[in-house]
């Protein structure tokens, strides 16, 4: 088993691989209809296994298509780390749709809205009651 160090940098070392492939090497058509990023690579502790985690910007439809055109370059992606990356195994890739920045949208979005939403009255409000409060620790 490999030390947390190892796993990490392999996992660096992975993420930028895979970055350059969808960048340069990947020519399926479905890979480049939605804006695809590397976020995040887990790498299981004896590096058979990786799970690439990639942010998808585009229609849910793009989505959907980017995903199985990266469902299908996994042979060759998987290859082309063997190729790139000095390893005694070649980890198997599994590509897997990071939703955390749509997530995290939607909680500025909600935020924003409350924000939004509430009537400047009660800011006045809670501004003169703390006024009242600094009074009473002068006395």
């Amino acid at each position: 088993m490999a030390t947390n160090r190892r796993v990490s940098r392999v996992a660096e070392l992975i993420k930028r691989e895979v970055s350059q492939m969808l960048l340069n090497g990947i020519k399926d058509d479905r890979v480049g209809t939605g804006m695809v990023s590397v976020t995040d690579v887990d790498v299981s502790g004896d590096l058979q296994h990786a799970k690439i985690y990639v942010s998808i910007y585009g229609t849910d439809e793009a989505k959907v298509e980017t995903m199985a055109g990266l469902k299908s370059a996994t042979g060759y992606v998987r290859s082309e780390l063997g190729a790139r990356v000095r390893l005694r195994r070649t980890p198997e890739v599994i590509f897997l749709e990071d939703r955390s920045i749509e997530r995290g949208n939607k909680v500025l979005a909600l935020l924003s809205q409350l924000n939004h939403d509430r009537p400047p009255e009660n800011l006045l409000a809670v501004e003169d009651n703390t006024d009242e409060d600094d009074e009473s620790f002068s006395e």
